[in-house]
């Protein structure tokens, strides 16, 4: 006759049980994360395919950030439905701007999908965009014109403390010059990045490919005819810039 379990044995099994548990969570939620990381790579390349396809049917030059009332690099919320925006010349589906691991809605609510912001300072430029000298910078970059394009972040995780901001910005502000973006600190600190990878973030450079990295820096600044004068402001938890300096955005010309 088969003896049954007694109450300290079926104890000690859901013990062990609850123990192995214990012990397997955390490996897989690595996982799990693993490969929400390289989905989000997979979204990121085909943001930098769309940017090169588009460059090669408008003279060599990469989209821009913002027409402003609504038309943007991601998307034309002109109309309703939401439709895919500059990037793409038509039409795209929507969710490969969604990056997996973030889970919080646009700072722009017209916008269904998010997660990823652009090199306005540098690539994107813009209507609404000025330079340091407070001239127009609406005029985006062209392929040929990037120098190191494998250093030059395109697209990347964008985050910061309010959320996702979709226009990715340099941490150095290059006062006297017409180089670069003249937006002010806060403007400046919400392009930052989200480390959200399991402490990495995920960039797609101006030549098509992508990578995680890992190092965010926390400091924006001024840079007046060489010297750089960093302030300390808040940009988030587990957020930052891709380099203490703009080589990351223009690739240190």
């Amino acid at each position: 006759m088969r003896r049954a379990f007694t109450i300290l044995e079926l104890l000690i099994a859901i013990a062990l049980i609850t123990l192995l548990a214990a012990l397997l969570l955390p490996a897989v939620t690595r996982a799990r994360e693993h490969s929400k990381a390289a989905n989000c790579l997979t979204n990121l390349r085909q943001l930098g395919q769309a940017a090169v396809a588009y460059a090669q049917v408008y003279d060599g030059s990469f989209p821009i950030s913002s027409y402003q009332n609504g038309l943007d690099w991601d998307f034309d919320a002109r109309t309703q439905p939401v439709k895919a925006g500059i990037l793409w010349m038509g039409a795209t589906p929507l969710a490969v701007k969604q990056c997996p691991s973030y889970d919080r809605r646009s700072t722009l609510l017209t916008d269904p999908f998010t997660g990823y912001n652009y090199n306005t300072s540098y690539i994107g430029g813009g209507a609404g965009e000025f330079t340091p000298l407070g001239h127009p910078h609406i005029t985006p970059a062209r392929i040929a014109s990037v120098h190191d394009a494998a250093r030059v972040a395109l697209f990347g995780d964008g985050q910061y403390y309010g959320g996702t901001d979709k226009y990715m910005r340099a941490p150095i502000l290059m006062a006297g010059t017409d180089i670069g973006d003249g937006v002010d600190f806060l403007t400046r600190a919400a392009g930052t990045q989200g480390c959200r990878h399991l402490g990495r973030t995920n960039v797609c450079y101006c030549d098509g490919h992508a990578e995680s990295v890992g190092e965010g820096y926390t400091a924006v600044g001024t840079n007046t005819g060489g010297s750089v004068v960093y302030s300390p402001v808040v940009i988030g938890s587990g957020t930052g810039f891709l380099s203490r300096d703009n080589s990351a955005y223009d690739g240190g010309r």
